[in-house]
């Protein structure tokens, strides 16, 4: 069963201007308002709860490293990765509506307790700042990916002596437009790096090969991250950071289909009410969502308890 876990945390984003916050931590409530968790009851999911993060403050200090809301992002991922814990452990997946992308920091945590995963990042950026080639790390919305495979401060990529919360050899990442500043480097690091151009030209054939790096015998599941910047700027421009050149809706969500099923779980993450006045965008997630993520884990062996040995990955076929 679909558990749908609410983590409406904008910690991970820059204030889109001087005094004020960013919007997106109204996205689970915003996504409500549009039929996105009745519709998931139809389908038979319940609800775990909500994740609610710290008060946030515009105060980084890079040369401390501490990032944007630092203290309050750590507590948040653990409370977070505590409560997917909980919805794997019952044998749920896990569907996280947040906020921002640093919500990947608590689902890396939750997962890499219970031992080797994959990671299909879907996202209209590679999110791959970190120490190691830029000054300005600050936000790590835009630095997630780099934290999820362990290149960022130890205080966001190793918390309770995890690191990395998915190895880059088990990594994918899926949506970046050409002009991304890091691509050559994610090229360099991880086993696939698939740019929207790409995906659009072939959705059904990238399946087999991102299976082929995170649905192996030797891991115990893959996780979904799904940042709805990849989608065009025409079709979602309610996101701190728009773009032109990336997916159609219908693409999103024939992507996800062929994906959820065989994952773990997933979250969702930078959709920005703030920019959706008449929630057209919201209530265009919610389709694409539904469609996509409908039968998200039902493919799956069931789950292990953490320091368990994985199920056989075989004993369940590949749903059609």
């Amino acid at each position: 069963m679909i558990s749908l876990i609410s983590a409406p945390s904008n910690l991970g984003l820059r204030p889109p201007a001087a005094g004020t916050v960013p919007g997106a931590g109204k996205a689970p409530e915003a996504l409500r308002e549009a039929g996105l968790f009745s519709r998931f009851a139809e389908l038979g999911a319940g609800e775990a709860g909500v994740i609610l993060p710290g008060r946030y403050r515009d105060d980084p200090d890079p040369a401390h490293h501490r990032v944007r809301n630092h203290d309050a992002l750590i507590d948040h991922s653990r409370r977070l990765a505590a409560r997917i814990g909980s919805v794997l452990d019952r044998g749920d997946a896990p569907l996280v509506i947040g906020g921002d992308c640093s919500i990947l920091v608590g689902a890396g945590l939750a997962l890499r307790r219970r031992g080797r995963h994959g990671l299909v990042h879907i996202d209209g950026h590679t999110d791959f700042r970190h120490p190691g080639n830029s000054d300005a790390c600050a936000s790590v919305a835009g630095e997630d990916l780099a934290a999820a495979v362990g290149m960022h401060w130890p205080a966001i990529s190793d918390l309770d002596g995890h690191a990395p919360y998915f190895d880059p050899h088990d990594t994918v990442h899926l949506g970046c437009r050409d002009d991304d500043e890091e691509y050559d480097e994610v090229r360099g690091l991880l086993a696939e790096v698939i740019p929207a151009r790409q995906v659009t030209s072939d959705v059904p054939g990238f399946v087999e090969l991102v299976r082929g790096v995170v649905d192996q015998e030797s891991l115990a599941g893959y996780w979904l991250h799904i940042d709805v910047d990849v989608l065009d700027s025409q079709f979602m421009p309610a996101v701190d950071s728009p773009s032109e050149g990336g997916l159609t809706p219908t693409e999103l969500a024939d992507l996800l289909a062929e994906l959820a099923p065989r994952a773990l779980g997933a979250q969702v993450t930078v959709f920005d009410p703030d920019l959706d006045p008449t929630g057209d965008y919201a209530r265009l997630l919610t389709e694409i969502l539904v469609s996509g993520l409908g039968r998200l884990g039902q493919g799956m062996a069931p789950p292990i308890s953490p320091g368990g040995a994985p199920a056989p990955r075989g004993s369940t076929p590949h749903p059609r």
